[in-house]
């Protein structure tokens, strides 16, 4: 399926009082509002077609652990992953023909016991400054520290592609009836 990505600059920020559960759903709703009020300024045809946007979190402990924001930040991110386990929730929106779903997946990640060494080799090798968690399962940590996951591998690379595959097509299925 064709497709073309619109960025567009969304703060990342949630009410205080939100559902831990609720709150990449949240934020991806908020990612979809900014794409079509682009779109609307700048080519409103697009809003015919279906638009997505997600949004994923990592918790450990019942705390949202966010996007690092430096070095030392990455450090101690992953430092607290160790050995651990946590739960990655990708929230995802789509809207086609005026009909919107919103979902979100949820994936167990357990991580193996990391050396210091490893994750200063890994922060500074990959820069992970743009992942929730910071870290991303397809890249070297994947290989070298998830002991095991639970759940849909590519929710934690950050879009559960099959349930978004299966959501679109029930779009589309009730968008012919």
């Amino acid at each position: 399926m064709p497709f073309e990505i619109v960025v567009q600059p969304t703060a990342e920020s949630f009410p205080a009082d939100l559902p831990i559960n609720d709150v990449a759903v949240y934020i991806a709703k908020e990612k979809l509002a900014a794409v079509k009020k682009y779109l609307a300024y700048t080519d409103a045809s697009k809003l015919m077609q279906p638009i997505l946007a997600a949004d994923t979190v990592v918790v450990l402990y019942n705390d949202i652990i966010g996007k690092p924001v430096d070095k030392a930040d990455a450090i101690n991110i992953l430092t607290r992953l160790s050995g651990n386990v946590h739960t990655v929730i990708t929230g995802v929106v789509i809207e086609s023909n005026g009909r919107e779903v919103a979902f979100s997946e949820n994936t167990e990640v357990i991580f193996h016991e990391l050396t210091p060494q490893q994750i200063d080799f890994y922060v500074d090798k990959y820069k992970p400054y743009d992942k929730a968690g910071a870290y991303a399962i397809q890249e070297w940590i994947g290989v070298v520290g998830i002991k095991s996951i639970k759940g849909d591998f590519y929710n934690v690379m950050g879009l559960p592609v099959s349930r978004v595959v299966q959501e679109l097509a029930r779009l589309e299925a009730q968008a012919v009836s």
